[in-house]
């Protein structure tokens, strides 16, 4: 028997933002507005460090999306 399955697995997402870093669309919807944005720095200590700029985006079609931006490899993700 498995464990329990994780249930926001980031998933890879095509982002065209400003040179800012503010992102301006994400799959080709047009941001309408960001309600929050927040820097995540965390396992500094090890091989394998976080470093991710995170965006809660309202899109013009009104669907919500939480992008982040990894800071390391310069990809971005979809978390939810």
């Amino acid at each position: 028997m498995s464990g329990p399955r994780r249930l926001s697995v980031p998933r890879r997402v095509a982002v065209r933002a400003g040179e800012d870093g503010l992102p301006l669309e994400v799959d080709g919807r047009a941001v309408d507005g960001v309600r929050e944005s927040w820097l995540l720095e965390d396992r500094w200590w090890t091989e394998r460090p976080l470093r991710r700029r995170y965006w809660e985006l309202v899109t013009v079609c009104g669907r919500n999306e939480v992008v982040f931006h990894d800071l390391l490899s310069g990809r971005w993700w979809r978390q939810r």
